[in-house]
């Protein structure tokens, strides 16, 4: 795939420094490393390795710099997103998957903002347990189910509007464990009960965190530190209808797959989407969701240091997990839950094991996955080089590094 002609990266190499210099003091640190990966990423900042064709008559050598692999960085995901998916593929099941989304009313997002970490949190434990409370009623599936859920902090338009897309199995184990209960043929649980639980569970928990002394507010938000001003906040949204919804469902596990692909990994916005950055600003393709059909695709245009705003509110807190497992796909019990599920669905054929994508282990030169651009011969690397050096060996005809993912 061909290099975007203009990228996050050089936005940010351009304009960064400028944009720390403006917004010194209320930039955090998480920030400022996320800038400083993608400035440097797959650029002799980080280093690299050399790598030519084995044919002689080819001998085709590129200049390979190394990814930063930073999870907000958005050229470094596609290889990330690969490997989770080799790793997930062995626990889809063969049965309809259905994809829910669980959103956080905008006066929430307001305070998410200013507490990450923890409304974050409370956004996915109260949208799993809500899901798993309303599967084990017998009124409605009367099973244990399995969840997969990706946070997603942002619109298209890279504002701050976090929701957890889930992806669940059309049915779970039976609550006696002997049998697999399948849901309603496109029907997986009704989104209003859904809806009022999910309302319930976050504003019960969020109460208590503040309780706990575990919110922080500042700024417009300063005087929700009074416990009355925070109760008073919260009354609108105890009766506001919560958005809840639920998909078409899945066709079958390869089609979780490809939309895993484009979800778990994803950023707050692509480098495909970038058009320009000029003296106007920065401008990009997004998708205004209130519009239909051939207007739903719109170009917009932010000032340069609105867009690196926007970007970096994004940044999760460190060691935060933005991708969870719940019920039968939580880790302690994920092989044996699918295991069984299998022997109750008389699947006795697992699924194909992914192909193993990475550099085989072989002594040096070490071969690379990708064949040789000019002949389709065997890349091997002949040469590494250490972060802010500069390799030895160069291209016989001198053209431009190609940049490869090779972390």
């Amino acid at each position: 795939m061909s290099r975007p002609s203009l990228e996050v990266a050089d936005i940010f190499r351009g304009h960064g420094p400028a944009w720390r210099r403006a917004n010194a003091g209320h930039v955090s640190l998480g920030q400022l490393k996320v800038m400083s990966a993608i400035e440097s990423c797959r650029t002799a900042a980080l280093g690299g390795h050399v790598a030519r064709c084995e044919n002689e008559t080819c001998a085709h050598t590129i200049i390979a710099y190394n990814s930063c692999r930073n999870r907000h960085c958005p050229k470094c995901q596609g290889a990330a997103a690969k490997d989770w998916l080799a790793a997930r593929e062995a626990d889809l099941l063969p049965v309809p998957y259905f994809h829910v989304v669980f959103t956080l009313p905008a006066a929430i997002a307001d305070i998410a903002y200013q507490n990450k970490a923890v409304i974050y949190d409370l956004l996915f434990k109260a949208s799993a347990e809500t899901v798993t409370t309303i599967a084990t009623d017998p009124k409605h599936l009367g099973a244990r189910v399995g969840i997969t859920s990706v946070l997603h902090t942002w619109g298209s338009a890279m504002t701050h509007h976090p929701h957890v897309h889930m992806i669940v199995p059309g049915g779970g184990i039976s609550l006696d464990g002997e049998r697999w209960v399948t849901c309603r043929p496109g029907f997986f649980l009704p989104v209003r009960v859904l809806s009022r639980l999910f309302r319930r569970l976050f504003l019960e928990r969020l109460l208590a965190a503040h309780q706990d002394n575990r919110l922080s507010f500042f700024g417009d938000h300063a005087a929700l530190t009074d416990p009355r001003a925070f109760a008073a906040y919260l009354a609108p949204l105890r009766r506001a209808e919560w958005v809840v919804y639920a998909k078409r469902p899945f066709g079958g596990p390869q089609a979780v797959l490809a939309y895993l692909s484009r979800y778990t990994h994803r950023v707050a916005i692509a480098n495909s989407r970038l058009v320009a950055c000029d003296r106007a600003g920065v401008t990009f393709r997004w998708k205004d969701y209130r519009a239909e059909g051939r207007d739903r695709q719109k170009v917009m245009t932010l000032a340069t240091a609105e867009f690196i705003r926007r970007f970096l509110i994004h940044v999760l807190p460190s060691g935060f997990h933005r991708i969870r497992h719940y019920g039968l796909l939580a880790s302690g019990t994920r092989a044996d839950n699918i295991a069984r599920a299998r022997r109750l669905l008389d699947a006795s054929t697992a699924l194909p094991e992914a192909a193993d994508t990475r550099p085989a282990e072989t002594e040096d030169p070490k071969p690379l996955s990708h064949p040789c651009p000019c002949c389709g011969g065997r890349m091997i690397i002949i040469e590494t080089f250490q972060r802010g050096c500069s390799p030895q060996t160069r291209p016989a005809a001198a053209p431009a590094a190609i940049r490869i993912d090779t972390s």
